[in-house]
């Protein structure tokens, strides 16, 4: 019998994730600094900041799979000091290269996604009904994927592993989504197909909340609302992006003079021209 989790109806308003004044350490090292953010059902953000900045570290304590040495999070109306995290985390759906390598190449796709029921990776004895598989095949369709039913995780391009880890990490119908560094190692044609299908995801109103790390501002789908900016583990701009996507904010991300131009709901950036003595 399959073990597909229904998600909680949440008011589009309802908070899914609050963290205040987080800090996480490891060593000698702070990866977080004193971190306060909150993200609503209906928000869909991106994270941006340079390498080592503490977005996967945010993604984490976000997800609930670490925890902050000093702070408190909230995520889908529990304290993690508190939940059960057994009953929690199967609402939260998680995407990363990590889990990817994870994933075997010898499994069928199908199976890849439906795996994700039962948080395991591979197919073993656990049973699935067909509503499950129905899903599984539904939710590939939705990211492009229909074709790839039969085929082997292995067999198929970077492009498309990733848009079956978007699928798998659906497969619970979770209420926040978290996805670190979706279009990493994309070319161009696979990274505008990803992004096409993260903007349909953030147009659908039945949505779960979307949280997105990236390096890059051209990473940033069409239809997201959100930026929270990182630089050494402290926030340095956050905010709609209306407000937020500025050269300035960005500059002082990445700790470089940058210049940002938006293209519609999409943005590119160079580094400003400075006039050598």
């Amino acid at each position: 019998m399959g073990h597909v989790t229904a998600a909680v109806e949440l008011p589009t308003t309802a908070v899914v994730v609050r963290l205040n004044d987080v800090t996480v350490r490891r060593g000698d090292s702070t990866l977080l600094r004193d971190v306060s953010w909150t993200v609503r059902a209906d928000e869909r953000w991106v994270v941006l900041g340079a390498n080592g900045a503490g977005k996967t570290t945010l993604l984490q304590v976000a997800g609930g799979t670490i925890r902050p040495d000093r702070g408190h999070v909230d995520l889908l109306g529990e304290s993690l000091d508190e939940a059960d995290l057994d009953d929690l985390l199967p609402r939260v759906g998680f995407a990363s290269a990590a889990l990817a390598d994870r994933l075997p190449a010898d499994e069928r796709v199908l199976d890849v996604v439906l795996t994700a029921s039962y948080a395991t990776v591979r197919r073993a004895a656990e049973r699935y009904d067909s509503v499950d598989e129905v899903r599984a095949r539904t939710l590939l369709a939705q990211v492009g994927c229909r074709e790839l039913v039969e085929r082997r995780f292995g067999t198929v391009s970077e492009g498309e592993r990733k848009r079956v880890q978007l699928a798998r990490a659906l497969m619970t119908d979770p209420e926040i989504l978290l996805l670190d560094e979706p279009a990493a190692g994309l070319d161009l044609g696979g990274r505008e197909a990803l992004l096409r299908t993260m903007s349909r995801l953030a147009a659908d109103d039945t949505a779960p909340a979307l949280v997105l790390v990236s390096h890059h501002v051209e990473e940033v789908p069409a239809g997201f609302t959100h930026v929270l900016m990182l630089r050494e583990g402290e926030i340095a701009a956050a905010g709609p992006l209306s407000e937020v996507m500025r050269s300035a904010n960005l500059s002082a991300c990445f700790g470089l003079p940058l210049r940002m131009y938006r293209h519609g709901e999409r943005y590119t950036a160079r580094a400003a021209l400075v006039r050598l003595p």
